[in-house]
């Protein structure tokens, strides 16, 4: 595997190539180009490119700016396949997949099969203003009393089956330690998943319009194991916005995952899945 660093509009892009064939790229937000080290190895007959979004990971960004947007984000990923000779098939996670959809319909010769798993996109829900709050809510959790207590909050609201109910709202405060978090403050803010940097991506409006006009096959995915709960929510009101049924994947939200983050799912089974969709 080959690292590279590529100078965008106000960042440093670090980015990784492995392999020879078709290329396949992997992209996330939050995470990084680690996160798809159990993944990647599932595909050896591919050349396979993951990189890390500016300010994440070895990324830098000089823009003075801390916020993440879909759009910026889906310019450093343009020039990241413009560097690497694409197009590409696309799989993105998350937030990487709000910024694919961006990337469709802003670069639309880009890609040519988008498989775009579990995009947290909130106004795409029939609950969209409690959805906010509740999203709202464990931001404030965060600002007030810091990281173990906001990734509490954000388990809370992520691990929620179903919409957004009076019942929800009613529900106490969850104790980190429940999940092995600690209760103290550590005073820092800038946390990507619970601050305030990442809001455009789960504000993103969907360019529908634009995505029907591109040239690339747009698939919209969610995993079997994540339940009625928000990104399974989201993606299946995301593939239905796009007049598409929603394609099931093995595991959960990190279902591509290794038992690295502690968080694993069954990367093998998803690596067969993304082959049989990719063609």
């Amino acid at each position: 595997m080959e690292t590279h660093f590529l100078d965008t509009d106000g960042a440093s892009i670090a980015y990784d190539v492995s392999g020879e064939g078709r290329p396949l790229m992997m992209i996330g937000q939050p995470m990084d180009a680690s996160g798809f080290t159990a993944l990647r190895a599932q595909f050896p007959d591919r050349k396979v490119i993951t990189y890390d979004p500016r300010g994440l990971g070895r990324s830098t960004r000089s823009d003075g700016r801390t916020d993440n947007t879909p759009q910026t984000q889906a310019a450093d990923v343009h020039a990241v396949i413009e560097a690497v000779g694409g197009p590409v098939d696309l799989f993105a996670s998350s937030g990487g997949a709000v910024t694919a959809l961006e990337l469709v319909a802003a670069y639309p010769d880009d890609v040519v099969t988008l498989v775009a798993h579990e995009p947290p996109i909130i106004d795409v829900l029939p609950d969209a203003a409690a959805a906010r709050r509740a999203r709202d809510a464990f931001m404030d959790v965060y600002q007030a009393k810091g990281g173990g207590a906001g990734m509490a909050a954000f388990i809370q609201m992520s691990s929620w089956a179903g919409e957004y109910t009076d019942e929800y709202f009613a529900l106490p405060a969850p104790d980190p330690a429940q999940f092995g978090m600690p209760s103290e403050d550590d005073g820092r803010r800038d946390d990507p998943l619970l601050g305030t940097s990442s809001l455009a991506i789960t504000d993103y409006e969907v360019r529908v319009d634009a995505l029907a006009a591109a040239p690339t096959r747009v698939v919209i995915a969610v995993g079997e194991e994540t339940g009625d709960t928000f990104t399974a929510r989201t993606a299946i009101h995301t593939a239905r916005l796009l007049g598409q049924e929603a394609v099931v994947f093995p595991s959960h939200h990190g279902g591509f995952l290794g038992g690295e983050f502690g968080y694993a799912g069954k990367p093998e089974e998803f690596a067969v899945k993304l082959r049989e969709v990719l063609g």
